[in-house]
């Protein structure tokens, strides 16, 4: 399209230039055939009045195709010699309508204001007639430049007996004519205006797009070079924790999947609206090298700008839940389905299930503000205190709580309590203790932890091993809570946590037991653990020792598997456990 414009424009230019050059050689060509007899050459412009017995030839006739028809009102009353035998060519009247170009041929005798008064004045009619009036053979020789050879019909270089070619102009247009010169008459393509005026949108439409492509690639090029610009000193203390990391004796997690690959690959990488780094991922493990995993996720765009190390820890930890994989719906099956453990109370202390839930729309500790943490606990506070029947209770936040209330509560195991060093290296402890509180119903059968590791821990608890009661509680808690507060939850990672050990289900059913002859050896209590998929603590949880032989065990898989599944896991295990220990 563009290349037919540009050849409509150059043609457009050739014949300006050609009708410039014929008007510039009129005057002489006008003399020379003055001092002429006259001839039945081809009609040129009017005769002056000093020859009125030339007559013009029939094939002049259209000599004059690019001129607008003068008026056909007679003005034989303008002409100085009446008795002519020929109708005598029109005077130079100046007519109302414009002129189109070329510019018109005026001799240089010509009066501005042509008058019918003066008929022996030899100017030239005022309407543009040089480029239908090709010059004489005689007049070529004055021009200073000939016609291109490519206008001649037998293409002789202007040498045959049509007079330099130019007899074929009187057939058809010097327009056409210059256009073949240029094109083959058989390869002229046949345009559509309409076709072309719609080629035209489409190309102007395309190149706008284009146009704002590259903006757009432009501005997403600056966001990825942004995204991975880490300040010098989170560098530094990277590259140092690394080294020290990789130089200990640590079994953690991290240390296993944090190979000199994958840090040099995530080490300038930050997420994309909290701009958490590497440093906030891993820290928690670079100074605890007794930590048992020791990354947490600051947000939940962790999960993906940091994939090449979370992705096989959460596979290690949760039982082969590989990259590819993608975590169940929520199901908490029939919760009837399960009973007592223990029923004569000779081993299970306790039994505790919880499970971990995020609020939707906020990111995991290290990256709330202030102003969140209390917003939230105000969420957390109202929805809870609207719980009806067994679930009734109340909320005490722990800004402002009193030392002697604050220490029953966690002397009963229902407080968390500020001082964690793993949780205070991943700076989950910001603000501490605003937004912090706990509640419970009235038989301190159920509690809520708000903003201790998660933004909400649902825990239902109670003596003995009546895993069934124990259940059905938390179940219908979990289920009347959502009503009223969205959680935040990830189509393959399942419901997201602070600490990707929780994903998933979340859920962790536990139980306090006593098992002194399998804790004499524990080693072999590990073993018969790590069949079930169960994990081993100490008494008071993770990081702790056993006090009085009792430990906490618990379903150590979350993901890749149901609620129900995973507390079937834990009964089944629990089970196992306590026919082991009445055998020995």
């Amino acid at each position: 399209m563009f290349a037919l414009w540009y050849l409509t424009f150059a043609v457009d230019e050739i014949r300006k230039r050609l009708a410039w050059l014929f008007s510039s050689n009129k005057p002489a060509a006008q003399k020379a055939l003055d001092n002429k007899p006259a001839t039945p050459a081809p009609a040129a412009a009017p005769a002056p009045a000093p020859a009125p017995t030339v007559k013009p030839s029939p094939a002049a006739a259209p000599a004059k195709p690019s001129s607008p028809a003068p008026s056909p009102k007679p003005v034989a009353a303008t002409v100085a010699e009446p008795p002519k035998p020929v109708t005598p060519p029109k005077p130079a009247v100046v007519q109302p309508a414009p002129t189109p170009a070329p510019a018109p041929v005026v001799a240089p005798t010509v009066v501005p204001k042509p008058t019918p008064a003066a008929p022996s004045s030899p100017a030239a009619p005022n309407t543009p007639t040089a480029p239908s009036t090709p010059p004489k053979a005689a007049d070529s020789a004055k021009m200073p430049i000939p016609l291109p050879k490519s206008l001649t019909e037998a293409n002789t270089n202007g040498n045959d007996n049509s007079t330099n070619g130019n007899a074929a102009l009187n057939d058809v247009s010097l327009d056409k004519k210059l256009f073949d010169a240029k094109l083959p008459a058989s390869k002229v393509p046949k345009v559509d205006q309409e076709q072309l005026k719609d080629a035209s949108k489409d190309f102007i439409h395309g190149e706008a797009n284009a146009f704002v492509q590259s903006i757009k690639e432009a501005q997403q090029a600056g966001y990825r070079k942004q995204d991975t610009m880490v300040d010098a000193a989170v560098l530094a203390k990277l590259e140092e924790g690394y080294a020290k990391l990789a130089a200990s004796d640590s079994k953690s997690l991290l240390k296993k999947y944090l190979t000199k690959e994958v840090f040099d690959n995530l080490k300038n990488k930050v997420t994309p609206t909290f701009k958490s780094t590497l440093l906030d991922v891993i820290q928690s493990g670079l100074e605890n090298h007794d930590s048992g995993v020791g990354i947490y996720a600051p947000d939940a765009e962790a999960y993906t700008v940091f994939a090449d190390l979370f992705d096989p820890i959460i596979e290690d930890y949760h039982g082969g839940f590989k990259k590819t994989d993608k975590h169940p719906a929520s199901d908490f099956g029939d919760v009837n389905s399960f009973g007592n453990v223990d029923p004569t109370n000779e081993y299970v202390i306790s039994t505790r299930v919880r499970c971990g839930r995020s609020m939707q729309g906020y990111p995991f500790n290290p990256c709330l503000t202030e102003a969140q943490y209390k917003e939230m606990e105000e969420k957390v506070s109202s929805t809870l205190s609207s719980l009806e029947g067994e679930l009734k209770g109340k909320f005490y936040p722990l800004t402002g709580m009193e030392k002697a209330v604050q220490q029953q509560l966690i002397d009963d195991h229902f407080l968390f309590k500020e001082g964690d060093r793993f949780l205070q290296a991943a700076n989950a402890c910001r603000f501490w203790p605003t937004g912090r509180g706990i509640y419970h119903n009235d038989n301190k059968r159920f509690l809520v932890w708000c903003n201790e590791e998660d933004h909400l821990r649902i825990i239902s608890m109670q003596q003995g091993g009546d895993l069934g009661e124990i259940y059905r509680r938390l179940v219908t808690a979990v289920n009347e809570i959502e009503k009223r507060i969205p959680f935040s939850h990830d189509d393959r990672l399942g419901f997201l946590t602070f600490c990707p050990t929780n994903l998933g289900t979340t859920i962790r059913a536990s139980v306090h037991i006593k098992v002194p002859k399998l804790a004499s050896n524990k080693a072999k209590l590990e073993e018969v653990a790590a069949k079930y998929n169960l994990q081993v603590r100490g008494t008071r949880g993770e990081h702790t020792e056993a006090e009085g032989g009792v430990y906490d065990i618990s379903n150590k898989r979350r993901m890749g598997l149901t609620e129900y599944q995973a507390v079937k896991e834990m009964y089944d295990g629990i089970t196992e456990l306590i026919k082991l220990e009445k055998s020995l």
